[in-house]
């Protein structure tokens, strides 16, 4: 049995996708992202069927929010950009990851992942 499609979400990215007063709360708007994220490992994405793997990348004041069944949070040592890349590089199965961020698209797509924009998985007001 091959391993389920890995889903990487763009913690900052998407979180700043839409204009809500996250900047307020860094920490909180990745939790609640996080909160909303667990379908998605059920259900997956559009056009990816689940079950999927998640994995919400985070970095800045968002570092050290904990994973929770269904999703599996890393906290970026540095970038978070380059720990996606090196979580699709590493990955031996099909991954899609979710952000708007224009260079990361590029990086991943060239190393074989698909991509999606934030709409593309649920959030928490």
């Amino acid at each position: 049995m091959s391993a389920p499609p890995l889903v990487v979400v763009d913690g900052a990215n998407v979180v700043g996708s839409v204009p809500d007063g996250w900047w307020r709360d860094r920490f909180g708007a990745a939790e609640r992202l996080r909160d909303a994220l667990p379908p998605v490992a059920e259900a997956g994405l559009p056009g990816i069927p689940g079950p999927v793997e998640v994995v919400l990348v985070v970095e800045g004041a968002a570092r050290g929010v904990t994973s929770i069944p269904g999703v599996r949070v890393v906290s970026a040592s540095g970038s978070g950009d380059d720990d996606i890349v090196a979580l699709v590089w590493e990955a031996d199965r099909d991954c899609v990851v979710v952000t708007a961020d224009r260079g990361l698209r590029e990086r991943v797509t060239a190393i074989g992942a698909e991509v999606a924009g934030p709409r593309a998985v649920p959030r928490r007001s």
